[in-house]
């Protein structure tokens, strides 16, 4: 069935020929096609090129009801039996001569008189006829001519002809042709001047509001799910969706399990209209690909054993069969969702190749290519577990470790037996790395302890590297539990003896050390693991390695309090992997793009840290990288900034629910997770709450002997520290207040850079709550010089509550912090009230200033409507007013409010 024979009346043979098809009852009318091709009709030629059921016809006739007034439009539906250019040009002139009468007469007689046998001059015909037609055109009424399906008529001859019409077309006729595959036309020249318009498949699939729009003329009122399994499953294919539709027997509530293409209405379709019209050949060729997600014509070959698949790909490709290009360079293609479905099921009943011959043939080839990955899914495919585990140790350390698949690696594990597993120390060591990058801490321990099977090993050099392997992997097992002076111990030992050339592993070990190193505040020792590691990295001329450890200096260049450097180095990092491909994810890629989301917090950089944490967050997660939860730390910071704090703590439910799924230990997130949620409970004015935990805290992670801080968040320590002073603080508990002073400048000192800075900001927040505005501008004046690296988040919060403390201490700013402040301060001519309003305080003043009522101010910040009450009379008495929109004004000219 051909688009143009959809919903025809019945007319007679010739004038058939000629007649617009109606638009279908349910028609979705698609103005952002029509609109293109409305704006082809300057040029000479619009091709509108799609596989069977993309609407190619409908399309034509949509741009028929739509045209401007005075065009006329002269509609031809072509059939095989148009492939001899003599019937074809006979039923054009007939065509054109119903709207032009007595157009051409003598030239019609010549082509009704000539001989099928003997040669024919067409294109000199054709010259003449166009000449005659010029004359009888005229601008006022423009002509459209259609050739509906010219796929086919299309021949050689007929191609020559078509293209000198083309090339000569008169002004006012504009050409539109509809087709399966793409003429054999020259159509440069058309393009260099603008004068072609083309419309592909890509074009004419289904967008997500066309599905629904089609659903609704149904009567179906659809859902996000439903349209995009809709989409999914059809890939945009209009007649896709109508028999998935009519699959489901036209009922209101849709089965999404039953949307494939074995059903029997597509089956049907799809034998009747495309398989069963291609050479046997090549029928054989799509059963013997089918079961192939993916496909080259080297795979093809490979799979069919055979030399002719380049030919076929070709065919498939240049008659727009169903075939999905993957790439650029048209190498590799994979078949439409739908045509997959039954080519399978088809696949399955003619048996040609049995599927575990198919996929261990494709094993062998990608094995032969060098792509490890592909080989081993198809062995898993092919049910042979032996083959796997053999790919499997053939994997270096290197790949495994800066690839970092863990989702992927983990898989293969649980389909090898245990006997397979523990035959080989490789893969002992392998599936070791792979655990502990996956948080399995106590499987990759238990899995450890088999490798003592095979020790002593035989041979000195097979001694000496795997007793490496076994301290390195301890060395990182120790520091991930917590361990320091374990995981200290055998780092220095294992680094002593690891080979040079083992890259993977020695960089495994300097970033955990410089981690370790960063928690204990040694950051000067952490930069010097990093550096060794960059020069290790680039020695070994593997980007991701590089990627890696441009990572690991942007975390201890953020620590340091230098964030814009930090976005250099994770700049630099994103430019050494490739960017995101629609089969391949990197974890890597998805790291560097959620910490430079978090170091754009740093920043103030809001709408950027937003952006990339969610885009590093979609690919940390489905990679399985514990990473992750840095995006959600910083997606919950940025909610709670904007008073969402239940949005925030939603953030932090999702981590903590991911975790658990995951099964990763809770000393990797525990901790971090706790603090996050008391910065909440304090903005909740939760503040026994917080108190409670955050002392809990201060026990493990602040007294000796100390537990190892996360990974994640090696300064840990200090924070708690801060949070307890903000809590004292917040308490008016200022003999807690002085003592925690005392611990917290104690314990910064070995914590220079970014904890330095947050405690400087807290102690300007406890002398502004004491009243204490000269020891505040104190603490201030030495916060400013420290915030040259870029650091904008603390004065930003400064500067949204207490405007005229950091004016007062401007002069002290280096010149390019005073660059960005200095417009953002104004003048301020107001006097510094002395009684300033607390962090609670200035929250309600910001909703009062939103609009919201106190109802709505108690639901959104999680405290008493008794509570809010008292806030705003506070407000009120220390601003001097006496209404909140006196309130409002007053904070506003003090520089309270934007």
């Amino acid at each position: 069935m051909s688009d143009s024979q959809l919903s025809m009346p019945v007319v007679d043979a010739k004038s058939a020929r000629f007649f617009r098809p109606p638009l279908p009852a349910g028609h979705v009318c698609r103005p952002r096609l029509t609109d293109s091709l409305l704006q082809g009709l300057s040029g000479k030629l619009s091709l509108v090129c799609a596989p069977a059921g993309f609407g190619k016809s409908q399309l034509a006739s949509e741009l028929c009801e739509v045209l401007p007034a005075g065009w006329r439009v002269l509609w031809l539906s072509l059939s095989a039996r148009d492939k001899d250019p003599g019937r074809f040009l006979e039923m054009l002139l007939e065509a054109l001569r119903s709207l032009y009468p007595g157009l051409a007469e003598a030239p019609l007689e010549r082509l009704r008189l000539r001989q099928r046998h003997q040669p024919f001059a067409y294109e000199a015909w054709l010259d003449e006829v166009l000449d005659e037609l010029e004359g009888h055109l005229a601008e006022p009424q423009p002509l459209l001519l259609i050739l509906d399906d010219y796929h086919l008529a299309t021949g050689p001859v007929l191609d020559r002809c078509l293209q000198f019409l083309i090339n000569h077309l008169p002004a006012p006729l504009s050409l539109l042709v509809t087709t399966r595959q793409a003429p054999n036309w020259h159509l440069a020249r058309l393009r260099l001047h603008g004068q072609l318009l083309e419309l592909n498949e890509l074009d004419l699939r289904l967008l997500p509001s066309e599905v629904a729009q089609w659903l609704a003329a149904r009567g179906v009122e659809s859902s996000p799910e439903l349209v995009e399994t809709l989409l999914a499953r059809s890939e945009g294919w209009p007649a896709g969706l109508q028999m998935l539709w009519m699959a489901g027997q036209g009922e209101a509530e849709l089965d999404l399990a039953q949307l494939h293409g074995n059903a029997p209405l597509i089956s049907e379709y799809l034998l009747q209209e495309v398989i069963e019209r291609l050479p046997a050949d090549l029928q054989s060729f799509l059963y013997e690909t089918a079961l192939l997600e993916r496909f080259s014509a080297a795979l093809c070959d490979a799979v069919r054993q055979s030399h002719d698949s380049t030919g076929h790909i070709d065919y498939l490709f240049r008659h727009q069969l169903f075939l999905v290009p993957l790439d650029e360079r048209g190498q590799w293609f994979r078949y439409h969702h739908l045509f997959s479905d039954l080519l399978r099921s088809r696949q399955s009943e003619l048996a040609l190749l049995s599927p575990k011959q198919v996929y261990l043939r494709a094993c062998q080839w990608f094995m032969q290519q060098g792509q490890v990955e592909e080989a081993v899914e198809h062995a898993l495919l092919a049910e042979r577990p032996d083959v796997v585990a053999s790919l499997v140790q053939n994997l270096s350390e290197e790949q495994l470790l800066s690839e970092q698949n863990v989702v992927q690696l983990l898989r293969w594990k649980r389909i090898l037996p245990d006997s397979l597993l523990y035959s080989s120390p490789r893969l002992i060591i392998l599936y070791s790395w792979a655990l502990i990058l996956g948080c399995q801490l106590q499987a990759a321990e238990d899995l450890l302890g088999h490798l003592s099977r095979f020790l002593p090993a035989n041979g000195e050099v097979q001694q000496r590297l795997l007793t490496a392997q076994w301290l390195a992997l301890q060395t990182v097992l120790a520091k991930a539990r917590g361990q320091v002076a374990r995981a200290r111990e055998l780092g220095a030992q294992a680094l002593a003896c690891v080979p040079d050339d083992l890259y993977g592993p020695q960089l495994m070990l300097l970033t955990a050390l410089a981690s370790i190193e960063m928690g204990q505040g040694n950051i000067d020792l952490a930069r010097r693991y990093n550096r060794r590691g960059l020069e290790l990295a680039r020695r070994s001329a593997n980007p991701a390695f590089e990627a890696l450890m441009h990572y690991e200096r942007a975390r201890v260049l953020l620590a340091r309090g230098l964030p814009t450097r930090a976005l250099d180095e994770l700049a630099e990092g994103l430019a050494r992997v490739p960017s995101r491909q629609a089969r391949k994810l990197s974890p890597l890629r998805g790291r560097l793009h959620l910490y430079r989301g978090f170091v754009g917090l740093f920043t103030a950089d809001f709408a950027m840290a937003r952006q990339e944490l969610l885009q590093g967050l979609e690919e940390a997660r489905a990679c399985r990288d514990v990473a992750v939860l840095t995006a959600y730390f910083g997606l919950a910071m940025l909610d709670a900034r904007k008073h969402s704090l239940a949005a925030g703590y939603a953030w932090l439910e999702e981590a903590e629910r991911l975790m658990s799924q995951w099964d990763v230990p809770q000393i990797y997130y525990l901790g971090m997770m706790t603090v996050q949620k008391c910065m909440i409970w304090l903005q909740q004015g939760r503040l026994q709450t917080a108190q409670s935990w955050l002392e809990s805290l201060a026990e493990a992670y602040c007294q000796e002997p100390a537990a190892a801080p996360p990974e994640l968040h090696p300064q840990m320590a200090i924070q708690v520290q801060i949070l307890l002073l903000r809590t004292a603080a917040m308490r008016k508990d200022w003999n807690a207040v002085e003592q925690l002073q005392v611990d917290l400048l104690e314990a910064n000192k070995k914590h220079a850079g970014l904890m330095n800075q947050f405690a400087l900001m807290q102690l300007v927040y406890v002398a502004i709550s004491r009243g204490e505005l000269e020891q505040a501008r104190e603490h201030l004046k030495a916060l400013l010089p420290e915030t040259e690296g870029g650091v904008r988040l603390h004065l930003f919060d400064i500067l949204q509550r207490y405007p005229q403390v950091l004016h007062a201490a401007l002069d002290q700013a280096p010149p390019t912090v005073q660059q960005w402040l200095a417009p953002q301060l104004g003048d301020d001519p107001l006097p510094v009230n002395t009684e300033l309003l607390s962090d609670r305080e200035f929250d309600v003043l910001q909703l009062v200033a939103q609009g919201l009522s106190n109802q709505q101010i108690s639901d959104k910040l999680f405290i008493s409507l008794h509570t809010v009450k008292t806030h705003v009379r506070n407000i009120h008495g220390k601003l001097g007013v006496q209404r909140r929109t006196q309130a409002v004004a007053r904070a506003k000219a003090l520089g309270l409010l934007g």
